[in-house]
């Protein structure tokens, strides 16, 4: 099982505000975020180094 699989649905259930992807681990993560089907909710807010912290925000259209 994909460890993002799991941070995902944390994000989406609210028990997560955040989380954070390396630059190494993206394509892992980009694996678990493509089969949601809410996929579109998810934030990235790019940070140094590569690093991108992901939020789920609803308000997004």
């Amino acid at each position: 099982m994909n460890p993002f699989e799991e941070k995902i649905s944390q994000l989406r259930a609210g028990e997560i505000d955040q989380f954070e992807v390396t630059r190494e681990e993206f394509f892992l993560f980009r694996e678990a975020w493509s089969k949601q089907e809410d996929k579109k909710f998810f934030r990235g807010i790019a940070g140094l180094k590569g690093t991108i912290i992901y939020v789920y925000d609803t308000t997004i259209v």
